[in-house]
Formats: structure tokens, sequence, C-alpha cells
């Protein structure tokens, strides 16, 4: 077992099912470097956004071709292109499962599989992944990171707390005839965890100005104020976030 964790107690514990897939890395908040140096120093929402979660790879080099309507395949060390008829498995992981997996388990996760919908595919991780009671995973494309393949990650939520099963992404291929190539080194999707009353339908009001409260109007001051200063700081808001959170981290470290 490996553990890639800070001090605190993981929320997300990742099981890896095929050999040799890279790990499952913490998010970049550089978007692996191709943020604008300004958006990286001093726009904090989009550099916290772009760290926020877990990268996973492919766990093999691949490229996939969408021909007409038909979908192809192929490989690192293939001997050609494949037809994907409906799902194929990672090369030589029914005898790798059989022999780690109890007697009598069946047929291992597919590694990719053909969606309802034309041009979609779903590619496993090799991952399993649970998450703490209470939390799920968003699973994206990675945040903030220009793809220059053509095709898109769609979003789905799944509430890894309670359902263990592969972590996988669902793709839909955007060009044809031409190969999408995926590679080991590169992010295939990023997984963010969310606790459920996120996402389970969470209320929320509208309201009016009448209705804001003499504090409400000092926060709104002293959020706006800096913006009429010429002479002030770049990134005065990333850097009193990062302040205020090194301290509620240390204050935490203290309890």
């Amino acid at each position: 077992m490996v553990v890639v964790s800070n001090q605190r107690s993981p929320i997300c514990h990742f099981y890896r099912l095929i050999p040799g897939a890279p790990d499952p890395r913490r998010a970049d908040r550089s978007a692996e470097g191709t943020l604008p140096v300004n958006a990286y120093r001093y726009c904090e929402p989009i550099a916290s956004a772009s760290g926020f979660g877990w990268y996973l790879y492919p766990p093999l080099n691949f490229s996939l071709m969408l021909d007409g309507n038909e979908i192809i395949w192929t490989y690192e060390g293939a001997d050609g292109w494949y037809a994907l008829r409906r799902a194929a498995q990672f090369p030589d992981f029914v005898e790798t499962f059989a022999s780690m997996a109890p007697e009598g388990m069946g047929e291992p996760p597919t590694f990719i599989a053909q969606g309802l919908l034309p041009g979609t595919v779903q590619i496993w991780s090799g991952y399993l992944a649970r998450t703490e009671p209470g939390w799920a995973l968003l699973s994206r494309g990675v945040v903030n990171l220009p793809n220059t393949q053509a095709y898109q990650n769609y979003e789905g939520i799944v509430e890894t707390n309670t359902w263990f099963g592969p972590l996988f992404t669902n793709i839909r291929l955007t060009r044809t005839n031409a190969p999408v190539e995926f590679h080991k080194r590169y992010p295939l999707f990023q997984v963010q965890p969310i606790p459920r009353p996120a996402y389970n339908d969470p209320g929320f009001d509208i309201l009016g100005s009448a209705d804001m409260t003499g504090h409400d109007w000092e926060q709104f001051e002293a959020t706006i104020r800096p913006n009429t200063n010429q002479m002030r700081r770049l990134g005065n808001y990333a850097a009193n976030t990062r302040k205020r959170l090194r301290g509620e981290e240390a204050a935490g470290n203290r309890i």
C-alpha cells in the first residue's frame, strides 16, 4: 500500500487493479504549467479550481479513431487497429484479474467500451475508488487545461461512498478519420471530492439590497475598495486568501 496524502485523514482511497497504471496525482494549481503566469500568481479562484482534486491517467498509451459510425482503436505494441464492436479488455488483463480476484468473481472490468451515443467511449483508469461517508467524486475533464486532442469529457457525479466500482470517464470524440491519442504522461480526467449536501438539491434564496445588513455592506465595501486603488498590489485577494488558509491550517494543527 502506498499512501500519498498530507497529515489529514484521506477522503478518497484509490485501489489499483491494472498493474503499472500511473499513480493518481494531486491536481496542479498551474494546470500542468499551462496557466498564464498572471493567472497562476494573482488569480486565486483559477489556481484553486485547477488544483482541486486528483488527476487520473490512462493505464497505457493508446489511440481511438472515429471512422464514420465505427470506432477503431490500437495501443502501444499492438499489431494494428481493432474495431471496437462493444468493449475491449486491457491487454492480458483477463489472466491478471483471475490471478488476483477471489474464485468465481467473473469477468474483469472492461478497459474501453462504446457508449450508447455515436462517437462516445467509456475509458477505465485501472482503479477503483472509495470515498469516506458523505463524500462523492465529481468526474470531469482536466480543469483549465487546454485540450489539444479531439475529444470532450462528460462530467458525472459518482457516489463512491456506497458504489465501489471502476473509476472511469466518458468521452465524446469530436473528430473523424484521424487518430485521437492518449498517453500515460498526460491526465485523462480529474476527480474532485464533494460532500453530498453540495449536490443533493441544495437550497438557495434570492435577496435584494434591502435585505443587506450593515455588516453586509461593510464586507462588500472591503471587497471592492481595493479595486478603486490604482496603486494597489496585484493579487490582493490571492495573498489574503492564502494567508487566511495558512492561519486556519495552523490553528487546526494545534487542536
